[in-house]
């Protein structure tokens, strides 16, 4: 029971006000410079012993008190240590002081985004001198290999907007934040795909057809598996989705047989209103009285005519209308 109560303590966020970093900054100033004064006075003047210790006290007093200075920029955060204890996060950007044995680590709160494949390259020092030599980087982000509810083999990626929210929960729940979300992101985006097909005939959810659909669902599995880390998803889009080489031209083909008939089925469906509506007028009006054959046979003409793809040569009837 206790050992479930500290740990609901330590990813609780607590929120922790400084002190003022420009209230102690001229004690910590008097401090150290009065120190160095006393020191050389005392020795100048050879005075007593007790003044000397007292220099030497003051000095290092000053000196302590820098550690604890601070300086927050907006959307920035400190989360404060002490021990190995945690004693509460500081958000509010400006100049403070904290108790100089803590432990201040630093987590933004910017918005900040990545893209699913993306490689993050962690930050490189220089073993012998301590200097940076390459900053942390990411890499452009590489479409996932994955197979549709159907099996077929797709390439899909997708950008995630995130920022965290909880910055007790993002440093304690979990070993590297910014890695949990890099690959729960792409097992979701993974599991996501293979339950839907890549595109459907029958208007029921796709990954192509129904991309807000698929872009909602998308940002709250992520947010599901983040929900520990003090993570909050603000967006979740698709940005790379198409067939996997293997298989995009026998898949192209397919999508152009399907428009062709798509058209010529709307095609066939104008002729025959045209048609019926041309019979019509022409019986209403008493244009012309068709028998049964030359009505088909005009059908018939009208129906090449209008449904054909290429252009119809015209044939001029000379002799009566049976002939």
């Amino acid at each position: 029971m206790s050992h479930s109560s500290t740990n609901t303590n330590i990813v609780d966020e607590k929120k922790f006000s400084p002190l003022t970093g420009w209230l102690i900054l001229p004690i910590a100033l008097g401090l150290f410079f009065g120190g160095i004064a006393l020191f050389v006075v005392t020795l100048v003047t050879l005075q007593h012993f007790i003044p000397l210790i007292s220099a030497i006290a003051m000095f290092i007093c000053g000196l302590i008190s820098f550690a604890g200075f601070m300086a927050i920029a907006p959307n920035d955060s400190r989360v404060l240590l002490l021990f190995g204890d945690y004693k509460g996060t500081a958000r509010e950007s400006g100049f403070y002081w904290v108790n100089p044995a803590f432990s201040k680590k630093k987590l933004s709160l910017r918005i900040r985004n990545f893209e699913t494949g993306s490689i993050v390259h962690p930050e490189e020092k220089n073993p012998s001198t301590g200097q940076i030599t390459r900053q942390k980087s990411r890499s452009s982000g590489k479409p996932a290999k994955v197979n549709d509810r159907d099996g077929n083999p797709i390439e899909i990626s997708a950008v995630v907007v995130w920022k965290v929210v909880n910055t007790a929960e993002a440093l304690f729940e979990v070993n590297d934040y910014e890695d949990f979300i890099s690959v729960q992101s792409e097992s979701a985006l993974r599991n996501l795909a293979s339950r839907h097909p890549y595109d459907s005939e029958d208007h029921e959810v796709s990954l192509r057809g129904s991309i807000t659909e698929i872009c909602f669902q998308l940002q709250q599995d992520i947010q599901e598996r983040l929900d520990k880390a003090g993570i909050e998803i603000l967006e979740a889009q698709i940005s790379h989705l198409a067939y996997a080489p293997e298989i995009a031209s026998a898949m192209l083909q397919r999508q152009q047989a399907g428009a062709i008939v798509a058209a010529r089925t709307k095609i066939v469906d104008g002729a025959v209103g045209m048609v019926q509506l041309a019979l019509e007028q022409l019986k209403e009006k008493g244009i012309i009285d068709l028998d049964d054959e030359r009505r088909a046979a005009m059908v018939s003409n009208l129906l090449v005519v209008l449904c054909s793809d290429r252009s119809t040569q015209p044939v001029v009837n000379t002799g009566s209308l049976y002939q």
